[in-house]
């Protein structure tokens, strides 16, 4: 038996049908940006210059198999556990950073930056770095001030392609453009209780350290690694 629908209920289907197809148009309105190029100039500090890079280190244990660093860069290699490489030439306070990064899909890594190498899970900030292309940013996306703050956009590049931050750490404001497009702003004074992971408020943190990146099991590449202090 054919049973025929009021027209009420067929607009409303049609209603339906022209939501979810919205939907599905909205979600692939996502920016794309590309990787910035390195800065150049002699008041630049190559962190993966022949000079520096003996001054790698793995603060963690004793394990000689982390990283390994060339002259194309460095790359966490895949193995259990989390460590962190610390460049071990001294400290910066205020600075711009460029590095680029490259990883697959839900490879995890992080850009730690005025931290001690005792205790960088509390005693230092992070620029997470993650393989979440396509995905909603969130505190614990690529980009985000790690367990804190939410970037305005995921600017991820597909698995395997490079990608930049450009960072500007000043004072108690922490800026990160991400592939070209600025995705954090942040003023670490206001943070004056407890966030996310910290049990010590972000603006009694210490405003100098070291530069480390993470190792957190997965294969990551890293490249470009410049700073300039202010």
């Amino acid at each position: 038996m054919i049973r025929f629908h009021s027209p009420t209920l067929i607009l409303l289907l049609v209603l339906a049908g022209l939501s979810l197809l919205s939907c599905g148009e909205e979600s692939q309105r996502m920016p794309h940006g590309l990787a910035t190029e390195a800065p150049k100039g002699e008041d630049w500090l190559d962190l993966f210059s022949e000079a520096n890079a003996p001054l790698w280190k793995n603060v963690t244990d004793s394990s000689t198999k982390a990283f390994v660093l060339s002259e194309e860069g460095m790359k966490m290699n895949k193995q259990k556990g989390t460590r962190y490489i610390a460049w071990t030439g001294g400290g910066f306070s205020d600075f711009e950073l460029h590095v680029e990064f490259k990883c697959g899909t839900d490879a995890n890594s992080g850009v730690f930056f005025r931290t001690d190498p005792a205790d960088p899970v509390q005693r230092g900030l992070e620029i997470q770095v993650f393989g979440d292309h396509g995905r909603l940013p969130s505190t614990q996306s690529s980009a985000a001030l790690y367990d804190v703050a939410t970037p305005a956009f995921n600017m991820a590049q597909p698995p395997g392609e490079w990608n930049s931050y450009d960072m500007r750490v000043e004072g108690d404001t922490v800026i990160v453009i991400y592939n070209g497009w600025k995705v954090l702003d942040l003023d670490l004074s206001l943070m004056t209780m407890p966030i996310g992971k910290f049990d010590t408020p972000l603006a009694e943190q210490p405003k100098e350290g070291h530069i480390i990146l993470q190792n957190h099991g997965d294969e990551v590449w890293f490249r470009n690694l410049k700073i300039r202090p202010l």
